[in-house]
């Protein structure tokens, strides 16, 4: 059974007007691309421009006060309570050691014992409880951290940056996705006599 003129021509109207809707479509399509590629420098520009700094001050008037804070307290903590204790002890023991030693000493060479000179031995404590003392800060001062790495404000400008990008991707994905109602074949229609 073959078609008439009248169905031909109307058929032949019918893929007119899709194939018309096909490109109008493909222009829409090419042009969304275009406003995605373009929200996405705008974003990263915004990102560059406000976000990046913004958060730099942040992390610069409350991040870093309070590290350095913590760090001078450490330090200091370290420096006056720790050092000193620790080099008295070794000091004292030290001291304990050079008596030991002259009283060892003096067995063999037959003096005797004899009670050991107070002040001689305080004197012998003294000096090296600050030798230990300044050995063990001269070996901590060369233990200060040396900073290195990815910064945290960068780590955030970073993490932030993603997340936009992301709602950039998403509006275009729900820009671009397939509706039935909307989208025409990608094959332009063929009249049924071919």
């Amino acid at each position: 059974m073959g078609l008439s003129r009248k169905r031909k021509k109307e058929l032949r109207k019918l893929q007119d007007s899709a194939n018309k809707v096909w490109q109008t479509q493909q222009v829409l399509v090419g042009e969304a691309a275009g406003i995605a590629r373009e929200a996405s420098r705008q974003l990263g520009n915004y990102s560059r421009e406000q976000v990046a700094p913004a958060v730099q001050a942040t992390y610069e008037q409350r991040v870093v006060p309070v590290v350095q804070k913590s760090a001078k307290v450490s330090r200091d903590v370290l420096e006056h309570r720790v050092v000193p204790a620790v080099g008295g002890v070794v000091g004292s023991a030290l001291s304990v050691w050079d008596a030991a030693n002259d009283t060892r000493e003096r067995l063999a060479s037959g003096r005797g014992f004899s009670l050991p000179d107070s002040r001689s031995f305080g004197k012998k404590a003294d000096a090296y409880s600050k030798k230990a003392t300044k050995a063990m800060s001269k070996k901590l001062a060369v233990l200060e951290p040396q900073r290195s790495g990815i910064s945290t404000g960068s780590v955030i400008a970073i993490v932030l940056g993603v997340i936009a990008a992301a709602g950039v991707l998403y509006a275009a994905w729900q820009t671009l996705r397939a509706d039935d109602e909307l989208w025409v074949a990608d094959d332009p229609l063929r009249s049924p006599d071919e």
